[in-house]
């Protein structure tokens, strides 16, 4: 298991496939996701500290999202 490595999840949609994962090191904690696409990777870091804001920004999105699904 990598180092630091504090929890991990694993989404499959379709073709992609997106690891969250909770990592710690020196400086703090961070949530690491990646989104792999047969073979090819995309990652993004989010720092602990504002973990609630991006999950609230993602609310919001998804609340817009399921009105424009209708």
């Amino acid at each position: 298991m990598d180092n630091g490595l504090l929890h991990t999840e694993k989404i499959l949609a379709d073709r992609k496939t997106f690891y969250i994962d909770l990592k710690e090191n020196s400086r703090g904690m961070v949530v690491k996701i990646t989104e792999d696409v047969g073979g090819n990777r995309d990652t993004i870091m989010v720092p602990a500290e504002i973990l609630g804001d991006f999950i609230q920004a993602l609310q919001e999105v998804k609340n817009t999202a399921d009105q424009h699904s209708d």
